[in-house]
């Protein structure tokens, strides 16, 4: 029985080791902090579709409430992406690179929100299916923004 704790303690031991150099890895922190600020950008754009929601309820008015809320919160996550995600601060050529991905990605929200709304989801949920959709695709896109040409 000593052997078995000792062999279990090394082996927890070296696991900690492995999880300490994964959470020190650069690109990790990286993809933690795109999560943080995607959540944020995903909280923002929910919560305004959302209560604006309440002012009438019809399919066109849910396509305006919910661009209102992508470009709020395009505005925060380009500011949070450039100085807290990639920490390569905003220029214009990256406000462009954004944009272009950020309009990929809102034709595809558009486009799965009216999908999703015409099968029957109910639209106070609908973003949801959508985020777990669009989100990873938004992520390969802004990530080329900001890191392609850096080395």
């Amino acid at each position: 029985e000593p052997r078995l704790k000792l062999t279990s303690l090394t082996l927890f031991m070296c696991k900690a080791e492995k999880i300490k150099q994964l959470i020190n890895n650069p690109k990790i922190k990286e993809f933690i902090r795109f999560i943080i600020v995607g959540t944020i950008a995903t909280c923002l754009h929910y919560g305004i579709f959302w209560l604006l929601l309440f002012y009438a309820d019809t399919v066109l008015w849910s396509n305006i409430a919910y661009s209102i809320g992508y470009v709020l919160s395009f505005i925060v996550n380009f500011y949070l992406t450039s100085y807290f995600t990639f920490k390569t601060g905003s220029s214009w050529k990256k406000l462009g690179g954004m944009i272009g991905a950020h309009g990929i990605n809102y034709l595809l929200h558009l486009a799965f929100l009216n999908l999703f709304l015409y099968v029957g989801v109910p639209e106070k949920i609908v973003p949801i299916p959508i985020f777990c959709i669009v989100i990873p695709i938004n992520f390969i896109l802004v990530r080329f923004v900001f890191k392609h040409k850096q080395s």
